[in-house]
């Protein structure tokens, strides 16, 4: 009886081993077949930034550190498990109140934590230093978009999904970005370092690109930064990684990333068409934005002849504090700057402005002018009056 059970228990471990080598060469071909298809990228997307090295770098670096553990748990648990088995007559050993032991079992995990907890933090910090950017980029995250403000550069616009409805509804074949393009990607130039200072408008988004290594919440109320520097000229894509709604999977990120000189043009472009935007004659502007300008107009264009407080340099240049064109009619306001003060025939040093400044920069500065020191007239002279008067 002895025997048979034995040639049992051989026969279990046996069929044991053979099951172990087929999942073994299973799992084998599985790595190989997955190695032959690297298109599907099972791995982290190839980093572009500094930062984005940083964690790949700590990714494979603590897998290998987990393989390791892996591999020298179970190999001591499967051997000590064939080797001491309770048919070889094996007792199970004692270690209780074993100093040494418990010294090893707790100085050992502390050292892994440490390898991998170094490393980590570096990288966190890395990952939170702000300092001394070459540009900052304001992100702002809506239901369901993305807005970005160049605010040393003036400019800002909206970025969308581009993927069209037929696609998203089954009505025609999905295309290569599907859900991950849109109709006006965030532009940056490559080697700059670059900040961006982002926040919600609504609920909470979280703005994420992969092969940055930027991934940071956008949160109503509070400005979180974070940092990047593309290294490499390309069209770098993300997605909004927190729940944000019904349509939270239709906002991506698109990052293009241009050479120096490409990148000016088309910053010079966007600032363009900002400024045609701004001066656009039907726009409806408040009190407070036409006086802000005007005040910089008059500076840059009125000041060095009737002073930055009005007074003007009597008899050549009159004051506008209290003058009887900035607080009389609009209308022969408007005709003095557009169309300039002839006398006798001849052109005086006020010039006609219709030829230099747009309608809305004539609107602000005579609205300034009306409102400015002690003239408290009120009015609001709209971009549309000044284009009707000047016809």
């Amino acid at each position: 009886m002895d025997r048979i059970k034995v040639a049992q228990r051989v026969g279990q471990a046996v069929r044991l081993v053979a099951k172990t080598a087929l999942l073994a060469a299973m799992l084998a071909s599985a790595l190989m077949a997955s190695s032959a298809r690297a298109a599907l990228e099972y791995n982290l997307q190839p980093p572009v930034t500094p930062i984005g090295e940083q964690i790949f770098d700590l990714h494979v670096y603590i897998m290998w550190i987990c393989v390791v553990i892996f591999v020298g748990v179970f190999a001591v648990m499967f051997y000590s498990i064939f080797a001491h088995r309770k048919s070889q007559g094996h007792q199970a050993a004692q270690f209780h109140e074993n100093t040494t032991v418990e010294v090893v079992w707790t100085v050992i995990p502390f050292l892994i934590l440490m390898f991998m907890a170094l490393p980590a933090t570096r990288t966190i910090l890395a990952m939170k230093d702000t300092t001394v950017p070459d540009m900052t980029i304001k992100v702002t995250g809506y239901q369901w978009k993305w807005s970005y403000d160049y605010i040393d550069q003036g400019f800002g616009f909206v970025s969308n999904l581009k993927t069209p409805h037929t696609q998203i509804y089954n009505q025609e074949p999905k295309g290569e970005h599907y859900l991950l393009e849109v109709d006006q990607p965030m532009v940056v130039p490559v080697g700059k370092r670059i900040r961006v200072l982002i926040t919600a408008g609504d609920v909470i988004h979280s703005w994420w690109v992969p092969a940055f290594g930027v991934k940071q919440d956008a949160i109503p109320g509070f400005v979180r930064d974070a940092w990047f520097r593309a290294d490499k000229p390309g069209i770098y894509r993300g997605q909004c990684a927190e729940l944000c709604g019904k349509e939270h999977g239709f906002m991506p990120i698109v990052v293009e990333v241009l050479p120096a000189d490409q990148y000016a043009a088309w910053a010079d472009a966007q600032k363009k068409k900002a400024t045609a935007a701004a001066d656009d004659p039907a726009r409806i502007w408040d009190v407070k934005e036409l006086t802000a300008r005007g005040e910089a107009v008059y500076t840059a264009n009125c000041a060095a002849c009737h002073q930055a407080n009005g007074k003007g340099v009597p008899p050549a240049f009159p004051p506008l504090d209290g003058s009887k064109i900035a607080t009389g009619p609009v209308a022969a306001h408007l005709d003095v700057v557009l169309n300039g003060v002839v006398r006798n025939g001849q052109a005086t040093a006020m010039v006609a402005w219709k030829n230099t400044l747009s309608p809305t920069e004539i609107a602000a500065v005579v609205t300034y002018e009306r409102n400015a020191w002690g003239n408290h007239v009120g009015d609001v002279v709209q971009p549309s009056q000044v284009a009707a008067a000047g016809k």
